[in-house]
């Protein structure tokens, strides 16, 4: 799909993705606790298989861990490590206007981490025109070299 300027590059979502949005959105409403655990992600590894992880909030805000880096972390144990798609979703605070719950990019740090463990992943973000689909590498053109 062409881009014109200051859009992302990305394809629409294919049922699979959206089977994997549903992941993600059952398990932000089953362990949904405000300020605790208010963003899912889901990640779909290269054998099909989905790994879901919830944010772990925390008091002191450094030690939280994105709901990405728990899926991953999952993938990494229970499966086989590698990551074709991920999501995440958040849940909208009490006090704001819009109650849907939406997917966000992922974080710089998460970004790093799916580039360090499967440069080829691609990750669902909102785009002008609805979600798409977009290589990892396109949200993080300059990743940290060792």
């Amino acid at each position: 799909m062409p881009s014109s300027p200051g859009t992302l590059p990305g394809v629409p979502l294919t049922p699979l993705d959206h089977e994997l949005l549903d992941a993600a959105r059952t398990t932000l409403l089953r362990h949904y606790k405000p300020f605790w655990h208010m963003v899912s992600a889901a990640i779909r590894g290269r054998d099909g298989r989905i790994w879901t992880g919830i944010h772990l909030g925390a008091t002191v805000g450094r030690m939280q861990v994105c709901a990405e880096a728990v899926a991953l972390g999952r993938a990494i144990l229970e499966g086989d490590g590698t990551v074709a798609t991920a999501v995440a979703l958040r849940h909208p605070k009490s006090h704001e206007a819009s109650q849907d719950i939406a997917v966000v990019p992922p974080c710089g740090a998460c970004r790093e981490m799916f580039m360090d463990l499967d440069p080829d992943a691609e990750v669902i973000v909102p785009g002008q025109d609805g979600l798409m689909r977009v290589a990892v590498k396109v949200l993080l053109p300059l990743p940290y070299q060792r």
